[in-house]
């Protein structure tokens, strides 16, 4: 696994910074029936930005954090998602951090295992075509492969992905794009399709190439979201993103004149700035942090 490949992996199976549970909460979870915790990771499947709670980010948190610490266990919750759910888009979700977070984790420790479960379970099969490629262990790899279904784990991405026409956000306007963006984030993870990798992506080319546009869709989805959980998505995530020493004169001409926008920034993590860029976000925040 090349170097590259090695940090993409790392970020994408890390666990959620500053998910560290209470100790209760935890001894709670663990000793939770396997079927029971089973159809507990299932419900959060179904919860999305809009709707979480201090409840569900306690359980996101757990889950985040289980195929690190207790593989064994992990390894039974796939088994018994795999058998209790039909749902192919919540599988997949698995497929997307949990399963490759537990193969990268410890991989070698469990494959001996999953070499045993594979034998008569095909949905288990399909499931290891998501985390094949996540080894630098060559043997690993090799075992792998031969209990994986690559061809149909991947034929099932790609139609869930591919289900809704790719939008072409060049030709739209920024209140048409804020109405994509509010329907994209608000959804549960396992409702997401190409078109929130591709709004992700177009918005990372607008904040070089034409970042007053990648501001109007901001402005734009202040008009029509009011949702604390959004708002602190679309702070912490595009506007934070945007903010930089070029784009600072165009953000606080737009706080002078926006209440609404001044209040945005609130939300924005900016301590590790450079201190030009630093002491100008405090002049217009003024300590209201949220």
């Amino acid at each position: 696994m090349s170097d590259f490949m090695k940090e993409a992996a790392n970020w994408a199976t890390m666990p959620i910074p500053g998910a560290d549970m209470p100790e209760h909460q935890v001894k709670l979870f663990d000793a939770m029936p396997m079927a029971e915790l089973a159809d507990t990771w299932r419900a959060l499947q179904q919860v999305g930005l809009r709707d979480k709670t201090d409840g569900t980010w306690v359980a996101f948190h757990y889950f985040d954090s289980l195929p690190h610490r207790q593989p064994e266990r992990a390894l039974d919750l796939i088994l018994e998602v795999l058998k209790r759910e039909a749902d192919t888009a919540i599988l997949m979700q698995l497929g997307d951090k949990f399963a490759p977070a537990l193969m990268i984790t410890h991989g070698a420790s469990i494959i001996e295992r999953l070499e045993r479960e594979a034998a008569d379970n095909p949905r288990l099969r399909w499931l290891l075509g998501s985390v094949v490629w996540w080894t630098e262990d060559e043997t690993l790899e090799a075992r792998l492969s031969a209990i994986t279904n690559k061809e149909g784990w991947w034929a099932s991405r790609d139609a869930h992905d591919e289900r809704n026409p790719l939008i072409d956000f060049k030709r739209l306007t920024p209140a048409e794009i804020a109405r994509i963006w509010v329907k994209q984030n608000e959804c549960p993870d396992k409702d997401r399709d190409r078109n929130w990798s591709a709004l992700r992506d177009y918005e990372s080319d607008l904040r070089v190439e034409d970042p007053e546009r990648a501001l109007a869709i901001i402005l734009e989805v202040l008009k029509i979201e009011t949702n604390a959980n959004m708002l602190s998505y679309l702070a912490a995530g595009p506007l934070e993103d945007l903010i930089t020493l070029d784009t600072i004169d165009m953000i606080e001409a737009e706080a002078r004149r926006n209440a609404g926008f001044k209040e945005l920034l609130g939300g924005v993590w900016y301590y590790t700035a450079p201190d030009e860029l630093k002491a100008r976000l405090d002049a217009i925040i003024q300590g209201k942090h949220w």
